[in-house]
C-alpha cells in the first residue's frame, strides 16, 4: 500500500474495485497547494455586497440541484439560471479536450443571453478539467466543486475515511494530491462507481432503483479494520446527495456524509455578500440541452427545488443551444 506523506502526517490510500488509470497533472509540478485552492476558489476576487445578482449553477444532469438548492437558501433574493449539459451526460466518459471546447463554448452562450454575476460549476469532473479553460476566458467570478477531503479527514474519529466519486473522479492525480495535502493521518479509501449518477438521475425522473444496485454501489467504502471502521465518507460528486436517504437507510452503519454543497454556497456568500432582500420572484431558470420532455415526476421534482416544469432545449452543437426563460 502506497504511503503519501505531508507536512507532518501520512495518508494511505486504499483503492476499492477500480483499476487507477494515469491521469495528467493539472499544472507543471509547480506548488500543488495553490491550484487545489484555485480550482474550488479561483483567483484572487475581491469580494462585494451585491443586491440582487445573477447566479448561474451550472452541471452535467440534475446533480446541481444539490448544489442550486444551497445556495438559493443563502442568497433567495438572487436571480438564478439553472444550466444541465445532460445531452453529453456523463462528463465523466468524455476526452478531456472535447469536454473542455464543449463546456466553453456553452459557457459562452450561457453568458452572452443570462449575463451573470457569477458562475457556479457544481459538478466534480467539470471543475477539474475545465475550470482553468473558463477562467482564462472569462472576466467574471468562477466557483468550483472538489470532493470534501480536508473536512471530512478533520471530522473523523476513527480515521478511515472514505471517498465515493465517479470513475473519473477517483482516478485523477487531483484527488490524490488533495489526500496528499489534506489526509491528516486517515486510511482514505478511494470508491470510484460507474452507476451512481445515472441512478440519481433515474430517481429523480421516478424510474424505480432497486436497493440492490445501490448496496452495490456503496459497500466497498464500509471498511472495518480491527476495531476500527469507516465513518466518514465523502459524496464526491454532486449526483449522489440525490440518493442521501438511501445511502443512510442501506449503509451497513451509521456514518458521517459530507456534501460539498454547503461549502460552495459559504464560497459564494464571500464573493457576493448575504441576501439584502427578500427573496427574488420569478427565483429561477431552467435549462436542458437534451431535447428531451420532461416527464410529470422529473417536472414535480424540480418544483421541489424551486423550479417549474423546465422547457428542454436540444443542443445543435457544441455552443449552440436555444435558452428558454423558465420561471419558478
Amino acid at each position: 500500500m502506497p504511503t503519501q506523506k505531508t507536512a507532518s502526517r501520512t495518508a494511505r490510500i486504499r483503492y476499492a474495485r477500480l483499476p487507477l488509470v494515469a491521469a495528467p497533472r493539472l499544472v507543471p509540478a509547480a506548488g500543488y497547494r495553490a491550484t487545489l485552492r484555485s480550482v474550488l476558489v479561483g483567483p484572487s476576487v475581491t469580494p462585494r455586497i451585491m443586491h440582487s445578482p445573477t447566479i448561474l449553477v451550472f452541471d452535467s444532469g440534475v446533480g446541481g440541484l444539490t448544489v442550486f438548492r444551497e445556495i438559493a437558501r443563502v442568497r433567495p433574493d438572487a436571480r438564478y439560471v439553472y444550466a444541465a449539459d445532460d445531452a453529453l451526460f456523463p462528463y465523466g466518459k468524455i476526452p478531456e479536450a472535447e469536454l473542455v471546447t464543449r463546456v466553453t463554448g456553452l459557457m459562452e452562450k450561457l453568458i452572452e443571453t443570462h449575463s451573470p454575476d457569477l458562475v457556479v460549476i457544481a459538478c466534480n469532473t467539470a471543475s477539474v478539467q475545465v475550470l482553468p479553460a473558463l477562467r482564462a476566458r472569462f472576466a467574471i467570478p468562477f466557483v468550483g466543486t472538489v470532493p470534501a477531503i480536508k473536512p471530512a479527514c478533520a471530522a473523523s474519529q476513527s480515521k478511515h475515511v472514505s471517498v465515493l466519486g465517479t470513475e473519473a473522479t477517483v482516478a485523477r492525480e487531483y484527488t490524490h494530491a488533495l489526500i496528499r495535502s489534506f489526509g491528516r493521518g486517515c486510511d482514505v479509501t478511494l470508491v470510484g462507481s460507474g452507476r451512481l449518477a445515472a441512478l440519481a438521475e433515474a430517481a429523480l425522473a421516478g424510474e424505480a432503483i432497486d436497493d440492490e444496485a445501490i448496496r452495490a454501489e456503496i459497500a466497498p467504502c464500509f471498511v472495518a479494520d480491527g476495531s476500527e471502521r469507516t465513518d466518514t465518507i465523502v459524496l464526491a460528486c454532486t449526483h449522489f446527495p440525490l440518493l442521501l436517504d438511501r445511502f443512510e437507510r442501506l449503509a451497513p452503519w451509521p456514518v458521517r456524509w459530507i456534501d460539498p454543497a454547503p461549502a460552495i454556497a459559504r464560497r459564494v456568500v464571500e464573493l457576493v455578500g448575504p441576501a439584502t432582500g427578500k427573496p427574488m420572484q420569478p427565483q429561477a431558470q431552467a435549462i436542458f440541452t437534451s431535447g428531451r420532455t420532461a416527464s410529470a415526476d422529473l417536472a414535480a421534482a424540480l418544483g421541489q427545488f424551486g423550479l417549474s416544469a423546465a422547457e428542454f432545449a436540444p443542443s445543435r452543437a457544441p455552443g449552440s443551444f436555444d435558452t428558454p426563460a423558465v420561471s419558478a
